[in-house]
């Protein structure tokens, strides 16, 4: 199975390559630092090396609990964080500064893996959430390298097409070491998927373990005066492409009965925030940008948080 799944890769590498270029156009940090995606990475880390895998922003956030205990308890080693996309290594680098390195995630291709984890021989190997990659699972058990897989959570919606592969993802998971997963219930999922009960444990989700900022409740309050204080808000959190003309629908009807209502949008993609803007105004509102700082009107109907990293921050503020 695995056998058939590399050979599928290879098949579909110059359109992934293509798709790559094409987010480009949208968000230019997807053309940099290719080679990294290729393996061809060179880290500024010493021997002892722990990695830790997060994809983007959501990931990175939800890691940074993990991230502080190691930087605390094991300071003889040097951590590498790896993310998928551009906005993950921007969050790397404003989180966590220079008390890290950053490289872009290889591409689940055994070339691309073997050259990752010989340049970069992990001690460790800590993947986030359900980034289930059979060559590298599979590359880091044959090395000996101990490998986690932390905040592990499955869906009703996704079940059924893990399902489908069973065979491919039990022999991907049996790779692990130990699974962390968020419930009881994801627990029997992974399980049901063939991973092996004793190496499940229930943790926990790591969203809810971080601290937050000292400032945030300042912050909070000082957005929500610039969006209103009497008014009611409703915010729409990471959405994803074809979701927005659905809340804006929605919005419509809520406007009938709520008519000084704040719609609070924000797409998950960076490279969506001119789409969703334009969506807005084509929808017959002049929105107010989160990048532009400015404040909402009495008669502003939209405001979209076309930033990075504050959707803990518009949260907080829609309950202030």
């Amino acid at each position: 199975m695995r056998s058939l799944y590399t050979a599928l890769l290879y098949l579909l590498a110059p359109l992934v390559i293509i798709r790559l270029a094409w987010r480009g156009l949208r968000a230019p940090g997807y053309w940099h630092r290719w080679s990294e995606r290729f393996g061809d990475v060179s880290p500024a880390v010493g021997e002892q090396v722990i990695w830790i895998h997060a994809v983007s922003v959501g990931e990175v956030q939800a890691v940074v609990p993990v991230v502080r205990a190691l930087l605390d308890r094991y300071q003889q080693y040097s951590l590498l964080v790896t993310t998928v996309t551009p906005t993950g290594s921007a969050q790397v680098a404003e989180l966590f500064g220079d008390h890290v390195a950053h490289v872009y995630a290889p591409w689940d291709l055994p070339g691309a893996v073997a050259r990752f984890l010989d340049r970069v021989r992990p001690r460790l190997a800590i993947v986030m959430e359900t980034e289930l990659w059979p060559n590298l699972f599979h590359a880091c058990s044959e090395s000996g390298i101990p490998l986690l897989l932390v905040n592990a959570r499955l869906s009703d919606r996704s079940m059924p097409g893990y399902m489908r592969f069973r065979k491919l993802i039990g022999n991907t998971l049996a790779a692990t070491t130990e699974i962390l997963t968020q419930s009881g219930q994801d627990a029997r999922r992974f399980e049901s998927l063939g991973a092996d009960r004793q190496k499940i444990t229930v943790s926990g989700n790591l969203k809810f373990e971080q601290q937050l900022p000292s400032g945030l409740p300042v912050e909070a309050a000082e957005l929500r005066q610039q969006w209103g204080t009497e008014r009611p808000v409703w915010i729409a959190g990471s959405t994803h492409e074809g979701e927005d003309e659905l809340v804006l629908d929605a919005f419509r009807q809520v406007r009938k009965q709520l008519p000084d209502c704040l719609l609070v949008l924000v797409p998950r993609h960076p490279e969506r925030f001119e789409t969703v803007t334009a969506l807005v105004r084509r929808r017959g509102y002049e929105p107010v940008l989160r990048s532009t700082r400015a404040a909402c009107s009495p008669d502003t109907g939209v405001f979209v948080g076309d930033s990075i990293g504050e959707l803990m921050l518009f949260y907080a503020a829609c309950g202030s």
